[in-house]
């Protein structure tokens, strides 16, 4: 658990290095105490805090006054938080025949201030939930009763929730959840609730803080996007290779109870989008039968991105993993139920989230689930193919080598494209990929989808979207770049690709659409930026590799001079209008 004496003690350490946040805390209770929280939970995380904290109890004034000093320190996050037991104060002084509007009462004047900090800020909001708290007026009947607080608040709850669905740029940090894990006297603390207005407990408010600092980092791409699995005793109960299929514990007996169900929740990670791995010392072709023949095991292998079951070092193996998939470690993490495979993980790749499995089997499933290492902000139904996408590119790396020749292979793909501009069905992918791509993501500019649809609506604006097939499958959109109009120049504003796609040629046909579409409406000059971070330097040489020149920190293209690129992926029609679609 974590220690607000700790996070406050982070305070004193150097930021240098860190990624640096504007965030604005807005509470109507005393607030410094969770600043302070945020402040070094960020810390932990090397993240450096710039923190607006509004006076106390004063969200309203700042929030609807255009000139408070909320709008001049330009946040890019703002965290909206109120006591529920003030609520509960306001519920009490309305006329009992008002009550059973309370929460559509409450809930206008709360979306409004959302859409007033969002309209003048761009800024994503962020907002705690309400305590589902029981007075006992009506007892467990206060669940049949709409004049009661519990209907009310739950009520209010769950319109956020819709509210969210429908703003993207709103996010609900869920103090409610986190509250029925440890219990309500644990959260609030009723003496200085009473005496301090501390709408939390000091042993409460790093657990919220860790919530709210999650969904920030998931905001700017920091996200778990792959979990690698041990088998024997992880996965399932016994060991495949000594007990034989027969004395594997999966089902409805005993243990067997607690794997099934762990199971049952890695199949819904994954359809979710999380790419599930195998990384076991085994017999492949023996470890296969489970997933294969036993009758109670929920995961397939058709769910298994990259199986590595053989006898080689796990950590090599892991290296394996990581380069098919190619992404980072940063953004997995390895579940082994033996310390030894986890210390030796832990040593050897230091980026990689390896958690300190329980002993008891039945315990692996709720310590996951606390420690919500994968937490996200974005979900589309692409992701549930995002498995499917993964073992195709294995299936890509196999038969590469069949190929000595680079250009053979990759005519051999039969790769066709579509690129076509950003539209209603289309911005919630390219949002993802904003948030997600750390390594193909030139300037870093992070995009919610309130932010694109802005942007697809501008003149100053053009947005576009590239999506790939080939003979294996269908990478689905792959690759987002904003344009912006300035004078007889194209900026790039920002260009974004899956990693999955690398190598490809991907690159070389986006400029080609570049070029020619800049051609068309008659400007000179293309230019591009390149800023880096601890997780870009892949694209360091980028513009210089596409043929631009630096001029100033910056890539000049003249396109008067450009050779179009050679690239080995097709379109049926070579259209190149900024209004319309080249398809395949």
């Amino acid at each position: 658990m974590l220690e607000f004496t700790r996070l406050k003690a982070n305070l004193k350490k150097s930021t240098n290095g860190f990624a640096n946040i504007r965030l604005a805390v807005l509470c109507d209770y005393a607030s410094q105490h969770l600043a302070t929280a945020l402040k070094g939970y960020g810390i932990d995380g090397k993240t450096a805090f710039e923190i607006y904290e509004a006076d106390y109890d004063q969200i309203e004034q700042q929030v609807l006054d255009g000139e408070s000093a909320l709008y001049h320190s330009s946040p890019e996050f703002v965290l909206l938080s109120k006591n529920s037991y003030k609520l509960l104060d306001v519920f009490y002084a309305t006329p009992l025949q008002e009550r059973s509007t309370f929460a559509e009462k409450t809930f206008a004047h709360l979306q409004a201030l959302i859409e007033t900090a969002q309209q003048h800020l761009k800024a994503t909001v962020i907002v705690t939930n309400f305590l589902e708290l029981n007075d006992a007026v009506f007892g467990h009947y206060a669940n049949n009763v709409s004049v009661s607080f519990l209907y009310q608040v739950r009520k209010l709850n769950l319109l956020l929730m819709e509210e969210a669905q429908r703003q993207k740029g709103l996010l609900i940090a869920d103090a409610q959840a986190l509250t029925n894990g440890l219990g309500l006297n644990y959260a609030v603390d009723q003496k200085n609730l009473l005496k301090a207005d501390l709408a939390w407990s000091l042993q409460f408010l790093p657990t919220l803080a860790k919530a709210v600092v999650g969904l920030i980092k998931a905001t700017k791409g920091d996200s778990k996007k792959c979990v690698v699995f041990d088998l024997d005793n992880t996965l399932w109960g016994g060991v495949i290779g000594d007990d034989g299929l027969e004395g594997i514990e999966l089902g409805d007996i005993g243990t067997g109870k607690a794997f099934s169900r762990f199971q049952k929740w890695i199949k819904e990670l994954k359809r979710r989008g999380i790419i599930v791995c195998i990384c076991s010392k085994n017999n492949e072709a023996v470890a296969k039968e489970v997933f294969e023949k036993h009758p109670d095991a929920v995961l397939k292998l058709d769910d298994i991105a990259v199986f590595a079951a053989n006898w080689n070092n796990k950590v090599d193996n892991l290296h394996f993993i990581r380069n098919t998939l190619n992404i980072g470690f940063d953004s997995m993490v390895f579940v082994d139920d033996n310390p030894f495979e986890r210390g030796m993980v832990r040593e050897a790749i230091t980026e990689m989230t390896v958690p300190e499995l329980p002993e008891d089997p039945v315990d692996y499933l709720p310590y996951l689930q606390d420690l919500n290492l994968f937490e996200t902000v974005s979900y589309t139904a692409e992701d549930e193919e995002r498995a499917t996408l993964y073992k195709q590119e294995g299936e890509r790396i196999a038969y590469q080598q069949i190929y000595k020749n680079e250009d053979e292979y990759l005519e051999s793909l039969q790769m066709i494209a579509e690129i076509k501009p950003l539209d209603a069905f289309s911005i919630p992918r390219a949002a993802q990929l904003s948030q997600r791509s750390n390594q193909f993501n030139l300037r870093t500019v992070r995009y919610t989808e309130a932010d694109l649809n802005r942007l697809a609506a501008s003149s100053g604006h053009f947005l576009f979207v590239v999506s790939l097939k080939d003979k294996f499958g269908d990478y689905g959109i792959i690759s987002f770049v904003v344009l912006k109009n300035e004078a007889e120049n194209y900026f790039v504003e920002n260009w974004m690709m899956s990693c999955r796609v690398l190598k490809r040629g991907v690159e070389q046909t986006v400029l080609n659409y570049i070029v020619a579409t800049a051609k068309e409406k008659g400007y000179k000059t293309i230019m591009g930026e390149y800023l880096p971070t601890p997780k870009n330097s892949l694209v360091k040489d980028h513009y210089q590799n596409l043929g631009f020149t630096e001029k100033q920190g910056f890539w000049v293209l003249h396109t008067a001079l450009f050779e179009e690129r050679k690239t080995f992926i097709y379109f049926a029609s070579q259209t190149t209008k900024e209004n319309e679609v080249v398809s395949a």
